[in-house]
């Protein structure tokens, strides 16, 4: 078993905003990693306070083979000057020892930790 994690950004606390930005995440999660939705264990997101629109699970539960994932959505501990409207994950999958693991950190969230920023990936 191994942990992944990542977040990312939203420009506004709206269904819309958020769903783009899960979205967002979620691919690059599956890419960067040559991931499987059945290669997941389980996945907790954490939301900032000032984003209440949607469930991130909500969301993933939407994309292909994500429904059966169990998933769960908490409120991030609020830190005076912290990042503000931001989306975490931390996801346990079934992969080698072996394998490479690239953690997600997208829009604002990449200064979170620029140690495992990766440019997002495009086809």
């Amino acid at each position: 078993m191994r942990g992944i994690r990542g977040a990312t950004t939203v420009t506004e606390n709206t269904v819309e905003a958020m769903q783009e930005a899960v979205m967002e995440l979620l691919d690059e999660l599956e890419k960067r990693n040559q991931l499987h939705p059945t290669d997941i264990i389980s996945m907790t997101f954490s939301v900032t306070s000032d984003l209440n629109a949607i469930f991130p699970a909500a969301i993933a539960r939407k994309r292909l083979y994500w429904d059966v994932v169990p998933m769960m959505d908490v409120q991030q501990m609020h830190v005076e000057g912290g990042l503000e409207r931001c989306i975490r994950f931390l996801v346990h999958v079934h992969l080698p020892a072996s394998a490479p693991i690239h953690h997600v950190y997208l829009r604002h969230a990449a200064g979170l930790r620029p140690d495992w920023c990766l440019p997002v990936l495009r086809e």
